[in-house]
C-alpha cells in the first residue's frame, strides 16, 4: 500500500507539464565529503544519490532531465530540498549524469522502495 504523502508526491512528480516541472538541484554546496546525512550514511559527492523530503530512505529513483532527455537512477539517503519548486536534490556525480549544473527540469520515477 502507497503511503499517501508518497502517492501525491507521485503523482505531482509525474503528472505536472513540462513548462511548470519540478525542479532539480545540485546540493555539493551544503554537504562536505565525509558528513552525515539524514539517513546516517556518509555523504559522497561522487555516489549516485539525492535528497528528497518524503521518499524513504533506500528508495530507487529515476531522475530525468526534461531539457536533455538524459536520467540517471539514484539511491534516496538524505532529506531536503528545502526551497521552493524544488523536489529534488541531487549528487555532483548525478548531475554530471544528468548534464546539469545548478537546477534543472525533471521528472520522477520510483524505480524500487
Amino acid at each position: 500500500m502507497i503511503k499517501p504523502a508518497l502517492w501525491v508526491a507521485l503523482v505531482l512528480a509525474t503528472a505536472m507539464p513540462a513548462a511548470s516541472a519540478a525542479k532539480a538541484a545540485l546540493y555539493a554546496s551544503i554537504c562536505t565529503q565525509g558528513s552525515r546525512t539524514a539517513s546516517g550514511e556518509r555523504w559522497s559527492p561522487n555516489a549516485l544519490v539525492a535528497a528528497h523530503r518524503t521518499f524513504a530512505f533506500g528508495t530507487l529513483v529515476r531522475v530525468t532531465n526534461l531539457r536533455n532527455g538524459q536520467s540517471v537512477v539514484v539511491r534516496i539517503n538524505d532529506r531536503g530540498p528545502f526551497r521552493r519548486g524544488r523536489v529534488i536534490d541531487v549528487s555532483p556525480a548525478a548531475a554530471r549524469q544528468l548534464h546539469f549544473s545548478g537546477v534543472a527540469p525533471v521528472s520522477l520515477q520510483v524505480v524500487k522502495r
